[in-house]
């Protein structure tokens, strides 16, 4: 009999959990700050899911990067519209 693999939504919340004991290191605004990356994360699972031979901490911090990115060009339309400019 073959192993079973632990889903995608699984392996993205074993990893998260590794990190407890960091999160509860940190100031409790620093934990909020590391829930919501984590929660950013969260919304790219199926995309974890299907990367293939990375590893899933890794793709989740890449992730993290994708949902901070659109964060900045979204602020970044914001500013740009706000003061006519286009400063990138």
């Amino acid at each position: 009999m073959g192993r079973t693999l632990p889903s995608g939504t699984m392996q993205f919340l074993i990893e998260q959990q590794s990190f407890d004991q960091f999160r509860r290191a940190l100031m409790r605004p620093d934990q909020l700050v590391l829930d919501d990356l984590f929660a950013a994360a969260h919304n790219h699972i199926a995309a974890i899911t299907h990367a293939g031979g990375a590893l899933t901490m890794e793709t989740m911090l890449l992730a993290m990067l994708l949902e901070q990115n659109k964060k900045i060009m979204r602020l970044q339309g914001i500013i740009d519209q706000l003061t006519g400019t286009k400063l990138s």
